[in-house]
């Protein structure tokens, strides 16, 4: 009998985590427009003017396309209360970061094109968007190579915020987060990164968190299509090995 249970336990979660249609995307919370694109979607906050998360697919062969980057910033005209426009970044000194790269959306031109609406945008100082950023942008790039598919979820952090750009106040974020996750055969595996944007130098594995934490920051669920048992346990760890850090 208690085997039995135990197996039937086991199949419950399993048949959680190995749906083909994996829905990655976090709960929403309040009354953000959640708008959908080729290669991603995005939760749009108004109030400061830029995505409070960008989810996504990444898989080899995603990683493996190449093409060149378009370089064409434009307002996000799906956004009903208007997004940012570029304008907003012009002269202040911060670049326009992706949240979701432009090498992440290289399946075609459409993809590509929307990897710079300006809702997918936050303003981030020069250093931290060309420098750490960066490296952990091409991380994920070679865990996605390396794993075959993976889900990811990143976006600012409204904590101890640098104040904001131009008079539509997009707001400079204090922190930045991604989120990754992967599945080894039915094994949920998650890891997460909180970078402060001012200071974040070092190694990558300085600012490994729990998946967990993120979410209290931020006030999101993050992959909430897991089984409650085993979302709770992946995003709960931290397992550096796992990912390749020594």
């Amino acid at each position: 009998m208690k085997k039995h249970l135990l197996l039937a336990l086991s199949l419950i979660i399993c048949v959680g985590i190995t749906a083909q249609d994996f829905d990655y995307q976090p709960y929403k919370v309040g009354d953000n427009q959640i708008l959908e694109y080729t290669q991603f979607s995005l939760s749009y906050n108004e109030e400061h003017e830029q995505a409070d998360w960008v989810a996504y697919e990444l898989t080899a062969e995603e990683v493996a396309a190449k093409m060149d980057r378009c370089d064409c910033f434009a307002t996000d005209k799906d956004v009903a209360t208007g997004s940012a426009i570029e304008k907003d970044y012009s002269s202040t000194g911060f670049d326009k970061g992706h949240l979701c790269p432009a090498a992440d959306n290289n399946m075609s031109e459409q993809a590509n094109k929307e990897s710079f609406l300006m809702s997918n945008m936050s303003p981030q100082l020069p250093q931290f968007n060309r420098g750490i950023w960066a490296d952990l942008e091409s991380w994920v790039r070679e865990q996605a190579t390396e794993h075959k598919k993976i889900y990811v979820v990143t976006g600012p952090v409204f904590v101890n915020n640098l104040g904001t750009i131009s008079s539509k106040k997009v707001t400079i974020p204090g922190y930045y987060y991604k989120t990754i996750l992967r599945f080894d055969g039915t094994t949920a595996k998650t890891i997460a990164f909180l970078l402060p944007h001012v200071g974040a130098v070092g190694e990558l594995k300085d600012y490994v968190v729990a998946v967990n934490s993120i979410e209290t920051l931020t006030g999101l669920d993050f992959y909430p299509a897991l089984n409650s048992f085993v979302e709770n346990k992946a995003e709960s760890q931290i397992e550096l090995k796992t990912w390749g850090f020594k």
